[in-house]
């Protein structure tokens, strides 16, 4: 049987006491990443829920129901190795949808808008359970 393992992040004290951030064009680009698939997914959902008649909506709103669940289950997998979180934050996505639609369905309350908006109310309950959580400290 094979054990997770959790990675514990250890502060260790630069030269000058503080961490320096890399500057320049050659700078991290997650946020600017976060940010882009934040806006695709949000624009996908728009459009999805005003059921405009464009090309990108089914690509975009496609994104929208991958990337929500999966970036608060991703929020909520803090110690997890990176692989795994993103491993599991995309299988737990597709689950997520998967029982969001077989609930919906079962009840015979199947709409896609309710879909949609059944998917974005559980992300972002699973996104504030997960920041709100404090984890305890050993003294």
């Amino acid at each position: 049987m094979q054990t997770i393992h959790i990675r514990r992040r250890v502060k260790t004290p630069s030269s000058d006491g503080a961490e320096q951030a890399r500057q320049g064009p050659e700078g991290d680009l997650s946020p600017l990443l976060a940010g882009a698939a934040t806006a695709v997914g949000a624009f996908g959902a728009l459009l999805a829920l005003v059921d405009a008649d464009s090309p990108l909506r089914g690509p975009c709103t496609l994104f929208f129901l991958l990337a929500a669940p999966a970036t608060a289950i991703w929020a909520a997998l803090r110690g997890l190795e990176p692989f795994g979180r993103v491993l599991t934050a995309l299988a737990g996505a597709v689950v997520l949808d998967m029982l969001v639609a077989q609930g919906m369905l079962a009840v015979h309350r199947w709409s896609w808008r309710g879909g949609i908006i059944a998917v974005t109310v559980i992300s972002c309950l699973l996104l504030l359970v997960s920041c709100v959580t404090v984890k305890p400290t050993k003294t």
